[in-house]
């Protein structure tokens, strides 16, 4: 079974702790969830009001404009 996600966020949400700070996926494209690995780069040129699905290789496809 697969699940389709929306996000729309193109970077980590940061949580400062005491000592080292945390990085949590907002993008939902992290092969370590929840925390960021870099996979949001993929995004970054993605505009505003379009939706897209990536695969299991990272591939994006535009599915949608809202």
């Amino acid at each position: 079974m697969s699940r389709k996600i929306i996000k729309i966020a193109k970077g980590p949400f940061e949580v400062k702790p005491q000592k080292e700070s945390v990085f949590i996926c907002m993008c939902g494209l992290s092969k370590n969830q929840p925390f960021y690995d870099g996979s949001h780069k993929k995004t970054l040129d993605e505009p505003e009001g379009v939706i897209y699905e990536y695969d299991e290789q990272g591939r994006r496809k535009e599915v949608n404009q809202i």
